[in-house]
């Protein structure tokens, strides 16, 4: 019987809403008869996208509006609460969770005292236990929690559109401020010019290769001349002290060993399960998000049904049920055997700002191993799973023990300088929880140099006998640009936005094509530098990375009930008026700008200025419009004042007419033209020949060699570098499953004439195809199993693809940020 029919015949009597179907679906297994279980899809209402909605004359009152496309809904909610005694609000247990239910309860509960009486019951996890116990002991709606949500859609809503229209007067329509977006730009922008602005100096290590009694060889590094650490800054100083040791005797002056622990690393909370995503999966944040909702909400296994699989993930906790707790370490005994098991469970420390009411990140039951789940989940799915189940397996296992040993050797030079070499190295002793898991890198460290080396052994004052000495230069790296795992860790220690927002962050920066990915880092566009500069020229402090976190903890304050939202509202704004009256007056107008030069136009000699168009930086002559010639800035704008125009002044000819050649940009990149066109076409690549490939950090799973950056005529690719003999080409995947078969996924494509469309990659056997991008999300119109993105003149749509559907609404991220 389903459900419409148990609310006729009277069976129900019991409203559940949750957001998803999928969630609904679960829960509803675990439930009786009793009950009804519908879901919201999402947020009911929110504050419409025509005009602020944010009356700051009344206290910063916001209006809220019943979302378009959901008014149905509401309705067919409002009539099956007509015939319950209660109505159970079941959304997501955070601050978004807890305004759908706020909204949700507006709607729905009588204007009188009586029947139905709306409840909330939250759950990290869902399982039959977890949702008996919340129903056991149904809640309120959490006010604070309410205001604290609130208090960041107002706040998001005044930066986005009160900064945005700035933009669009000032260099383009179309861009977006956000309060923490803009942050997140700002670090990878000041981390760029960093990078451009650094000075590599050189420095050399000095090995020496000895043989003691027995073997392997024992490679050593120069440590100490004298007392001090020396500074070796060039070829003539190592070769000075290699000189020195020219004949020297090597003995041992020291060998040390100690007992080295290597502790288990805290089950995954929110940021740390993107970060060891992105290392280990390669996974962006926006896609483990997605994946880990899917596990969390439920995925059907065979005759056990709809099962959730992992607790709630946007959580910044590490503790873990008692429950869980006995079941792991049982598991722990039972599969490894008692000597990996610690005597008292492992505890963690959670920061001081987390919500602990949540739990760390962890299988709803450790006894599903990831094997256990093999033929029900899809690949991605299950590589997510088994990370976050070895994570908490390992979480509550012995450290692993290594045994360090390090060798000092003396030697004295013909100065009569005494030297001293260092080795060190680490044996492994007892893997403890190594033999299930080990946590992912940004870059090596010296327990992996240690256990590199394999030390002989030797004693105390015994002569060593020399084989080589090995000076070898260096230079002194910039720091790395930002991948998305470091992004996240930076974003998280300077406690801006939350980890649950970073993956709206992350996409939105690149949407607006205020940054772009090299290999996988993070690099800022010309737009990008362009917009961080302007925003900070005026908004310095609002955008600084100190004020941000302190934002954040204004919210955590209002959720605890320590403070007043709109006490925090006057406060931020009292400031933010002040930098738009500043903003409005003086702002840099990058559309009207022209900045001179000293090149002069070669077609009527008129002199050339920096001008802004729809493409970025360009050189044109003021002798426009009569003359229309330009040429490309070899350089971002932001940068132009460091640039030597004689040197973009330099001259190449065309080999057909003889006339100069220019530089220009077209849809492939930049390119060199002759001024002669239209009577002379002639065009040539710069450097006459195709960009290099880039190598990235990624296998080719075909072959198993280094995938490569390709550059070809539709822009760049991700291709096996054994081309022609290994034919891979990686597709672009863009985080959805194919709503068609729903095993494939969909992957970006191009058309031969490089019209992008999105597909299944599982095609022939699934012929899915569409022009829009498609995203999971059903239309509650018709029933269609996904929408597609769309841009209108009023912003991007979530659009119907049913063309006898018209249903639409707004996506996230117009004129104002909802960036979090």
């Amino acid at each position: 019987m389903d459900q419409e029919c148990k609310v006729k015949h009277g069976m129900a009597k019991s409203l559940v809403i949750v957001e998803s179907p999928a969630k609904a679906k679960t829960i509803g297994k675990y439930l009786g008869k009793q009950y009804i279980v519908k879901a919201s899809l999402g947020h009911i209402k929110d504050l419409p996208k025509k005009d602020l909605a944010v009356d700051v004359e009344r206290d910063f009152t916001p209006r809220y509006e019943v979302i378009e496309g959901k008014k149905k809904l509401i309705s067919e909610l409002k009539q099956a609460a007509k015939d319950v005694d209660s109505i159970y609000l079941a959304a997501d247990p955070d601050r978004e969770g807890e305004a759908i239910c706020w909204h949700l309860k507006e709607e729905l509960e009588p204007r009188k005292p009586g029947k139905p009486v709306v409840y909330r019951v939250m759950f990290n996890e869902i399982t039959a236990n977890a949702v008996k116990k919340a129903f056991d002991k149904p809640l309120a709606v959490n006010v604070n929690l309410v205001e604290a949500q609130q208090a960041r859609r107002v706040l998001d809503r005044l930066v986005g559109y009160k900064i945005s229209p700035l933009l669009w007067d000032k260099v383009r329509r179309g861009l977006s401020a956000g309060r923490v977006q803009t942050v997140a730009l700002r670090l990878i922008v000041e981390r760029e010019r960093d990078i451009r602005a650094f000075q590599r100096q050189e420095y050399w290590t000095i090995d020496v290769a000895l043989n003691a009694k027995k073997p392997p060889l024992l490679t050593a590094r120069l440590n100490k001349k004298g007392n001090e650490t020396p500074e070796v800054g060039n070829e003539q100083a190592a070769q000075s002290i290699v000189q020195d040791l020219d004949g020297a005797t090597y003995s041992v002056k020291s060998v040390q060993t100690r007992e080295k622990r290597r502790n288990p690393v805290a089950p995954f909370i929110t940021s740390t399960l993107q970060q060891e995503s992105s290392r280990k999966l390669r996974f962006s944040v926006k896609r483990t998000m997605m994946l880990a909702q899917g596990l969390y909400e439920g995925k059907e296994l065979g005759k056990e049904g709809s099962v959730g699989l992992i607790t709630y993930m946007p959580t910044d906790s590490t503790r873990v049920s008692e429950d869980a707790l006995a079941e792991v370490r049982g598991f722990v005994t039972d599969r490894f055997g008692k000597q990996y098991l610690p005597d008292a469970p492992n505890v963690y420390r959670t920061k001081k700002d987390a919500q602990d009411a949540h739990e760390a990140i962890r299988p709803t039951s450790v006894l599903r191993t990831p094997e256990s789940l093999e033929k029900h989940l899809a690949e991605d799915e299950l590589k997510l799973y088994r990370l976050i189940w070895i994570r908490f397996v390992a979480s509550q296992m012995n450290p692993a023990v290594f045994d360090q040993t390090t060798i000092d050797i003396s030697a004295k030079g013909k100065s009569g300088a005494d030297y001293l070499f260092r080795a060190t190295g680490s044996v492994p002793k007892f893997d403890g929880f190594l033999k299930v898991y080990e946590e992912g890198k940004d870059q090596k460290d010296e327990d992996d140099e240690e256990l590199k080396h394999k030390l002989p052994a030797v004693s105390e004052g015994e002569t060593l006998r020399f084989k080589e000495i090995k000076p070898e230069q260096h230079f002194t790296e910039p720091p790395p640009r930002y991948n998305e795992a470091t992004l996240v860790k930076k974003l998280e220690a300077d406690g801006v936005g939350r980890p649950s927002t970073y993956a709206s962050i992350l996409s939105t920066i690149q949407d607006r094509e205020y940054v772009k990915k090299d290999g996988g880092k993070f690099v800022p566009t010309e737009l990008g530098m362009v917009v961080a500069d302007l925003l900070l020229e005026s908004f310095n402090d609002l955008f600084d990375v100190k004020y941000t976190a302190r934002m954040e903890e204004e919210l955590d304050e209002i959720e605890d009930g320590k403070l007043e939202w709109r006490a925090a509202m006057a406060e931020f704004y009292d400031r933010f008026t002040k930098d738009l009256d500043h903003a409005a007056r003086n702002m840099t107008d990058i559309k009207r700008m022209e900045k001179p030069t000293d090149l002069v136009c070669e077609k009527c000699g008129k002199p050339m200025v920096i001008k802004w168009g729809k493409n970025g930086s360009f050189i044109a002559c003021t002798g426009y419009p009569e003359c229309r010639n330009t040429r490309e800035l070899t350089v971002d704008l932001p940068d132009v004042d460091k640039v030597d125009f004689s040197e973009q002044d330099e001259q190449e000819y065309c080999e057909n007419c003889g006339r100069p050649m220019v530089l220009k940009k077209g849809r492939f990149g930049q390119f060199f033209a002759c001024s002669g066109y239209p009577d002379c076409k002639t065009t040539k690549q710069i450097g006459g020949e195709q960009r290099k490939d880039v190598p990235l950090d990624e296998i080719c799973p075909s072959c198993g060699n280094n995938l490569v950056q390709k550059f070809g005529r539709y822009g760049e690719f991700v291709a096996c570098s054994n081309y022609p003999t290994c034919k891979y080409v990686k597709q672009k995947t863009i985080g959805v499953p194919c709503p068609n078969c729903s095993e494939g996924e969909i992957v970006e494509r191009r058309s031969k004439r490089g019209r992008t469309f999105y597909g299944c990659n599982r095609y022939p056997d699934c012929d899915f195809v569409a022009w829009g991008k498609p995203i999971p999300e059903k239309c509650p119109e018709c029933g269609s199993s996904y929408l597609i993105e769309k841009y209108l003149k009023s912003g991007p749509v979530a659009q119907c693809p049913n063309n006898e559907c018209k249903y639409k609404h707004p996506l996230e991220g117009g004129a104002e940020s909802n960036v979090a």
